[in-house]
């Protein structure tokens, strides 16, 4: 069993990692199928530089592995309970009061910054 400072650590690393939308976007994409940062990249639409940044930031948090395939490398979750646990996660329906305005000044969810919005 993980001491408190151990889950706080943990909680702390999923919560960077997530912060971001293009790292939530990467990590999306590798929990549907470990991926190349060029197939990252192409499927985003994201630079190749952007990608490696973030699958760096990733990497150090502890969620996803690198394994090296030649001159590739290839991403993955690191650990099938986060992979289950981050498929829990976006199944979740959150009780947003969508009337609400967004706090965030610098959102990017589209139609989050006129009265709420709906997915």
């Amino acid at each position: 069993m993980l001491n408190l400072a151990s889950q706080l650590d943990a909680i702390q690393r999923l919560g960077r990692a997530m912060s971001d939308p293009s790292r939530s976007r990467i990590l999306l994409s590798i929990l549907a199928r470990p991926a190349h940062p060029a197939e990252l990249a192409n499927s985003l639409g994201l630079t190749r530089s952007n990608v490696s940044n973030h699958l760096g930031c990733l990497r150090d948090c502890g969620i996803v592995v690198a394994t090296h395939e030649g001159r590739q490398t290839l991403y993955e979750i690191s650990d099938p309970h986060l992979a289950r646990a981050l498929n829990e996660l976006v199944s979740v329906k959150l009780a947003v009061d969508e009337g609400a305005p967004c706090m965030d000044v610098a959102c990017t969810v589209a139609g989050c910054h006129d009265g709420g919005f709906s997915s």
